[in-house]
């Protein structure tokens, strides 16, 4: 994973912005989500077979403190995204709560108060390049949430609160007449950034914003997200799988694996002092500058099917700590030394 260049200015906690930092301002309580990924009803009645769920996510916790960034990181396949939906209400949990400002949001999203929430809550997508319209102008992909909540309506205060979006993103009030299609990658996840603070949200679902553009481009987009938290008090949920960037964005980090939470630290504690055997292992993966010429130890194993998960412990075929209770019996992720941690090995001071 390549390392993006960000200004040491803009990796200052954020939680300066906010008069309140201890407030949670997010509150996420055993979230999970099943999906139903059974074969067609006669399929199974022909070849005898049962009907398959998948635990994409599986009782996740965590709370955010206003103007704070918590990352959620792991391999592709471990939930983050579905994380992701579930707060900005494109998916309904099977179990569990989101508490938003002290508001329970996914019944708020189905009453007359959703809109209101939704102002308050944005997303800003991993792909600039299929998440805006390519027939729309920038101004109208902008534009499109400010008359969707009836913001503004005249046409002269619309243009200029455009231009005033685009500026705060490093772009021109003139590139509103252009198209997609005319920008790079950077500048349309820019756009993309633009486009979700329209509403002024308080809480920003951030999926991968930075994966598919090049690490000198990663960098602006970062110090751009930084600086708008830092000015407007914006809390995040960073979603991510490079380590490397979520060292500069995040305040915590949890760490996923197969639907669940196995360690969730402030970051400065995670990255001295990683107590997971995954998370051991995902940073240890990582190149680092000042090791030139030593070998870095890739990650080790296959991450397993989740339609058939391993018993126990669901890291434990990777694990070189696990034993027979690993193997049987899933942890349950509590403090040890200030840290939230889901291991046996950990619990009992094997590691």
């Amino acid at each position: 994973m390549s390392t993006p260049v960000i200004d040491p200015a803009r990796t200052a906690p954020s939680h300066a912005a906010s008069p309140t930092p201890a407030t949670p301002l997010v509150v996420v309580e055993d979230l999970a989500r099943t999906f139903d990924v059974s074969a067609p009803w006669l399929n199974r009645v022909l070849e005898r077979k049962p009907r398959q769920w998948l635990h994409a996510v599986d009782g996740v916790s965590f709370d955010i403190p206003r103007g704070q960034t918590l990352a959620l990181v792991g391999e592709s396949g471990c939930g983050k995204s579905t994380v992701a939906r579930l707060l900005v209400g494109l998916y309904r949990p099977t179990r569990g709560r989101f508490v938003f400002d002290g508001q329970d949001a996914h019944a708020a999203y189905g009453s007359a108060q959703g809109r209101q929430l939704r102002r308050r809550i944005q997303m800003i997508f991993q792909d600039p390049y299929a998440s805006l319209n390519p027939r729309w102008r920038v101004e109208d992909i902008i534009a499109e949430p400010l008359r969707e909540h009836g913001l503004l309506s005249d046409a002269a205060a619309l243009r200029e609160r455009v231009g005033e979006l685009l500026r705060s993103v490093g772009l021109s009030p003139h590139d509103m007449v252009k198209y997609p299609h005319q920008f790079s990658g950077g500048q349309r996840q820019r756009i993309s950034i633009a486009r979700a603070l329209a509403t002024k949200p308080d809480f920003l679902v951030c999926d991968e914003p930075t994966s598919a553009l090049d690490v000198s481009v990663q960098a602006q987009v970062l110090n751009i997200m930084k600086d708008l938290q830092r000015q407007q008090g914006l809390t995040y949920l960073f979603i991510s799988h490079n380590l490397a960037v979520v060292r500069h964005v995040s305040d915590q980090v949890g760490v996923m694996y197969l639907g669940r939470l196995v360690e969730l630290a402030d970051k400065r504690t995670l990255f001295a002092q990683p107590r997971h055997p995954y998370t051991r292992m995902l940073l240890e993966a990582i190149p680092k500058l000042h090791a030139t010429g030593q070998a870095r130890t890739p990650v080790q194993g296959e991450v397993p099917n989740p339609l058939n998960p391993p018993s126990g412990c669901a890291f434990h075929p990777r694990c070189p700590h696990a034993d027979a209770r690993c193997k049987a019996e899933r942890p349950a992720l509590q403090t040890i030394g200030g840290v939230r941690v889901a291991c046996h090995a950990v619990q009992e001071g094997r590691i």
